[in-house]
């Protein structure tokens, strides 16, 4: 499944949010949550989660940002599953390093879900929205491969 399209919803007072069901139902019954690029929580099916640190993992241990990337995509990680009310409870030291406090905009990224505290969001994607023509110029290289 791919995911796409963005959603803005409030955490409530437990910690919980409801993930919409466009993107819910490529997730299945149990996930992945942990730190993610950017200043956001990435959300990855059980799959996707364990193939990335696989191809991680292959990565020589004597390379130090290897073991870095390793332990951060681990240490920080969560199992989720869904309540009846399609919520997820997230931990609180994600919200923290994440700067989630209530409203929270949730982006769909192909093979991935993202979760964005509102400001953080707005912020990335008027920086992304101006740059997009020259990042679309700079990557085209590895497109071409």
């Amino acid at each position: 499944m791919m995911f796409k399209g963005q959603f803005r919803h409030s955490l409530d007072s437990k910690n919980r949010l409801i993930i919409p069901a466009k993107l819910r139902d490529g997730l299945g019954e149990t996930f992945t949550v942990t730190k993610g690029l950017d200043g956001c929580l990435s959300v990855y099916t059980q799959d996707r989660y364990e193939a990335m640190v696989a191809q991680v993992s292959r990565i020589p241990a004597t390379k130090k940002e290897a073991r870095m990337y390793l332990r951060m995509l681990t240490v920080n990680a969560t199992d989720c599953s869904f309540d009846s009310q399609g919520r997820i409870q997230l931990p609180q030291f994600l919200l923290e390093q994440a700067h989630i406090t209530k409203g929270t905009v949730i982006v769909g990224v192909a093979d991935h879900v993202e979760i964005w505290s509102e400001e953080q969001w707005d912020s990335y994607e008027d920086m992304a929205s101006e740059s997009m023509e020259s990042v679309a110029e700079t990557l085209t290289e590895f497109l071409q491969q």
